[in-house]
């Protein structure tokens, strides 16, 4: 295992789709569409096994004061081993200086991210408009 880190935002809709379907995401069923929003988030930082995917963290911000994570995901054959922390943390130094970081997680996965330093907030709820089903 040869686990490298890369800030890329050229994938071929097969690594996504593959990637996606692998932790049961329903995005992974439109990798076509999948592509095409990698290269629009403002940042993407992946982790590799050689040539294979393994792990992806993306956000949007708006330059100066917030910043969303909206995908991190990790093949599960590879959690546990530290690589959805190192994407967390490139993530957050990027964002230091910003005033907020938000994500949403399933109620399932809340553990990992307050592991990383992110709290639950008890006074608002995540909303949505949606067709996914995961």
């Amino acid at each position: 295992m040869n686990i490298t880190y890369k800030d890329t935002h050229d994938f071929t809709p097969k690594q996504l789709e593959e990637l996606f379907l692998s932790v049961e995401w329903s995005s992974g069923h439109y990798p076509e569409k999948l592509a095409i929003a990698m290269k629009n988030f403002e940042t993407v930082y992946t982790a590799w096994d050689d040539d294979k995917l393994i792990g992806l963290i993306c956000a949007l911000d708006d330059g100066i004061m917030t910043a969303y994570i909206h995908y991190m995901l990790v093949r599960p054959e590879y959690q546990g081993k530290g690589i959805g922390k190192t994407l967390m943390e490139k993530c957050k130094e990027k964002y230091k200086d910003y005033l907020r970081i938000v994500l949403v997680s399933y109620n399932e996965e809340a553990g990992f991210y307050e592991s990383c330093g992110f709290k639950r907030e008890e006074k608002s709820s995540p909303m949505f408009i949606t067709t996914l089903w995961t």
